[in-house]
């Protein structure tokens, strides 16, 4: 019915049956036949037919009166969506965790940017879980799959964890005791931990055995990106995940123990409303990222040996 009210309010546009059906590219018989069904269900002639002129009844001023203003508003709001849905320009909102945005996916950020000037790319970066939906984000990158129903997530990659420990930190410990060569060792050393992960599951990549270890931390904090800082430094031995420790394993200030020993893999989703469809722009970063995961092998879950 909402469909025939408007097309009523268009005949009243275009003063008449036949201009409206060649605006609305519909066949006159349709317009006709819309025209009567809607005024069968209101119960009142909406139009006087004339060939000469073109008159509304007293009820179809009324009706038009109710409605005219309603279904303008509803095509404008139609058709700003629709322009939005498919336009590469505008507000893109984008949440996405800190470490990661700023050491491995900087350079996709940065790309981003340049390749899209016309989108406007307003990224909030935060470690924590900010909710999609209350933030009115368009997509978000987040860490480990969503147990959320409202959220639609697609994956784009992972990224392993190693062990990892600072040369000097090793040559200190060498005068009282060896480097460790089994997990057992790991009883003797300093271990870094980061918060909310207690336990580490480590499997080996030759036999895939999987060992649980409860390590006593000696240092704990809250962001991993000062874990690796403090293990550059010497406070001790850390699993961290390879994104952010690969610039240091190839410089040389941290080195890979207890190989082919690895940490879980973290898996990276792209998440959005399950209620929301994905505009152009979204889509497009989508997409973006996608191309740069598959093309970064950390991204994929490189270890390095």
């Amino acid at each position: 019915m909402i469909d025939d009210i408007a097309l009523f309010v268009h005949i009243v546009h275009y003063r008449g049956l036949a201009a409206a059906a060649e605006h609305l590219q519909l066949p006159a018989a349709t317009v006709t036949r819309r025209l009567q069904k809607l005024e069968a269900r209101v119960g009142h002639q909406l139009i006087h037919r004339s060939a000469r002129q073109f008159n509304l009844t007293q009820e179809g001023e009324v009706y038009f009166q109710a409605y005219a203003d309603l279904v303008q508003q509803f095509e404008t709001t139609a058709q700003h969506l629709s322009s939005e849905q498919h336009q590469l320009s505008g507000p893109l909102k984008v949440l996405a965790p800190t470490n990661i945005s700023l050491g491995i996916l900087q350079p996709a950020w940065s790309a981003f940017i340049k390749a899209y000037p016309d989108i406007h790319l307003q990224l909030q970066l935060n470690n924590s879980t900010e909710d999609v939906i209350d933030a009115q984000a368009d997509i978000a990158i987040r860490i480990g799959p969503q147990s959320d129903s409202q959220l639609y997530q697609k994956r784009l990659g992972a990224i392993n964890t190693v062990i990892v420990a600072s040369p000097s930190y090793l040559s200190s410990m060498g005068k009282i005791m060896h480097t460790p060569s089994t997990l057992d060792d790991l009883h003797q050393h300093k271990i870094i931990g980061v918060n909310k992960i207690s336990t580490w599951t480590l499997t080996h990549q030759d036999t895939k055995q999987q060992v649980t270890l409860h390590p006593k931390y000696t240092t704990s904090v809250n962001d991993i990106r000062f874990a690796s800082q403090l293990a550059c430094d010497g406070a001790g031995v850390a699993l961290l995940p390879m994104s952010e420790v690969k610039n240091e394993l190839d410089a040389g200030t941290l080195q890979q123990i207890l190989c082919p020993w690895s940490g879980p893999a973290r898996d990276i989703f792209a998440v959005w409303p399950s209620g929301k469809l994905l505009n152009a722009k979204a889509k497009c970063l989508l997409e973006f990222m996608q191309l740069h995961f598959s093309q970064e092998p950390i991204l994929q879950g490189e270890i390095t040996f």
